[in-house]
């Protein structure tokens, strides 16, 4: 059994999820279990669409009762629908529930069968904005899951589950569509993060703008935010 037996994908519906569900046979996949809360119809024999809403507690746990073989999960479903932090609205509190609270249901309820599978590899698809608060509510979503992916790194140890986190800039799906701006392409951001599992690592810095923003936390707060300087 490698790490890559059979792949798990959330949001695979989706610009990166396409891409990480057509990839995962080019790694070994002989199963890749296509997840999205209206699965879509793949011409491959290996890819089974399985429905996953990951704000709905009882439909994770029917995916994790359905899908025990699982080697990696890529936790990859995600949105954003342009909330605030500054103030308590409803808009904010739906986006936790599909970029945090979603992502750690779907964790918790597949740890098990990782660790029945020989430990693993949880993937946590976050952002380049998870390290700098510039994208409003979607930045606290997402620091939000970065600072639960360290924790899960450490708690899902003893059970030989490796848990990365991916972290990129604006990469060329419908979710970026706006902003006129260079973008990465998704098959290339895909196949970094599955370099990154394949070599073991903790973390994958996707795109020069991850490495930049990350070398910057070292250094004072405006260098990040020159908007705070004085």
């Amino acid at each position: 059994m490698t790490i890559f037996d059979v792949v798990l994908v959330t949001g695979a519906n989706g610009g990166l999820g396409t891409r990480f569900v057509e990839q995962a046979p080019e790694r070994g996949a002989h199963k890749v279990y296509a997840t999205a809360r209206t699965p879509r119809v793949w011409n491959d024999p290996r890819i089974v669409p399985l429905a996953l809403d990951v704000t709905d507690p009882a439909s994770v746990e029917a995916a994790a009762a359905a899908a025990p073989d699982v080697t990696p999960v890529v936790n990859n479903a995600g949105g954003a629908n342009g909330s605030t932090v500054l103030d308590d609205n409803a808009a904010l509190r739906d986006l936790f529930d599909v970029n945090f609270f979603g992502p750690l249901a779907v964790a918790g309820a597949f740890a098990p069968a990782l660790a029945a599978n020989g430990g693993g590899a949880l993937l946590n698809v976050l952002s380049v904005l998870s390290r700098i608060g510039i994208g409003d509510g979607y930045s606290a979503t997402k620091a939000a899951l970065w600072s639960a992916t360290n924790t899960q790194r450490v708690a899902l140890a003893d059970q030989g589950t490796l848990v990365t986190s991916l972290h990129v800039g604006y990469t060329d799906t419908p979710m970026t569509a706006g902003p006129d701006v260079p973008k990465n392409d998704p098959a290339d951001i895909v196949r970094k993060a599955y370099d990154g599992i394949a070599a073991g690592a903790f973390e994958v810095l996707a795109d020069d703008l991850s490495v930049q923003v990350k070398s910057g936390l070292a250094a004072p707060i405006e260098a990040l935010y020159p908007q705070l300087a004085t």
